[in-house]
């Protein structure tokens, strides 16, 4: 047994952290110490432990993070598919687009899975995602779709699928990886539990890569990722950066004046008008937020 090691939390349930090295996953409640001198570790933290015995260890610290995304709830995430459906439920392009902007302010690439279809087909969405700029795989329970070219995008990142509730992401998951029930077993012996449920955001080794299941969701608050500065938030729209800082006035919102750069570009049609009322949404939302109800530890 070696003395001490580094891997990944997996998950995080109750008190009691389960991360994966190279020799097994390991169980172990976080002292004190670890959680006043860090924040509460999360899946995708990575971790210095010292193993004991029957594959439990001592969590010995946190190690620095890249970033932390709060929902889903993890660290160093590299990549986001964000899940959405084309019929029941239907797509909500302003949660979709919260979700993408959160993704982008902390560096994190959102790509999007676009789910069923084959019940509904809908290259709009296609069309409005990739001509931002994001990648967009297509999936059916019918056909394979892009699931070689999805399997391959996991491969050697830390990634999350993230969506709200009935979009199919966790079964886009288990047609990805098969061995994902035998990824979660291990850990599910320890907690009691008998099959695999999304309750928690869950980390799992599969593809060459790291990946997280994550609950369902049916809104998004963008108190909570800390997005306080609405003069950031067009850096959020990878679309609209090529025209920032060349609008006529100093400081403009690029919801509604005269000689916007910004707004030019939707006339010319190099940004949907799908995501710009996205943005002035979000852009009115948040001209009422305050500093301090914002939260991003």
């Amino acid at each position: 047994m070696v003395d001490r090691g580094e891997g990944n939390i997996l998950i995080v349930i109750s008190g009691f952290s389960y991360w994966a090295a190279d020799s097994g996953v390991f169980e172990c409640r976080a002292t004190g110490n670890v959680i006043k001198g860090n924040a509460q570790p999360v899946p995708g933290d990575r971790v210095v432990f010292s193993p004991a015995s029957d594959m439990s260890a001592s969590l010995e610290g946190v190690l620095p993070r890249t970033n932390f995304f709060v929902r889903p709830a993890m660290a160093n995430l590299e990549q986001l598919f964000i899940v959405v459906s084309t019929a029941e439920p239907y797509p909500n392009t302003v949660i979709i687009d919260k979700t993408a902007a959160a993704a982008e302010y902390f560096g994190i690439e959102p790509l999007l899975v676009i789910t069923k279809f084959d019940i509904r087909e809908d290259g709009r969405l296609g069309s409005i995602y990739r001509g931002a700029g994001y990648g967009c795989f297509f999936v059916s329970p019918e056909s394979d779709g892009d699931m070689d070219s999805l399997r391959l995008r996991c491969a050697g990142k830390i990634s999350a699928f993230t969506g709200n509730s009935g979009c199919g992401k966790s079964t886009v998951l288990n047609r990805l990886f098969p061995e994902l029930g035998l990824a979660t077993s291990q850990i599910s012996r320890k907690l009691g539990r008998g099959r695999h449920t999304t309750r928690h955001v869950e980390l799992f080794a599969a593809g060459g890569g790291l990946v997280a299941d994550t609950p369902g969701f049916s809104t998004v608050d963008l108190t909570k990722y800390g997005i306080a500065d609405k003069a950031e938030l067009a850096w959020c729209f990878r679309e609209m950066r090529p025209f920032l800082g060349n609008c006529r006035f100093t400081g403009c919102s690029h919801t509604t004046e005269l000689g916007c750069a910004v707004l030019d570009a939707l006339n010319n049609g190099h940004i949907s008008e799908s995501r710009h009322k996205s943005y002035v949404l979000m852009y009115n939302e948040m001209k009422t937020i305050k500093t301090w109800e914002t939260s991003n530890k």
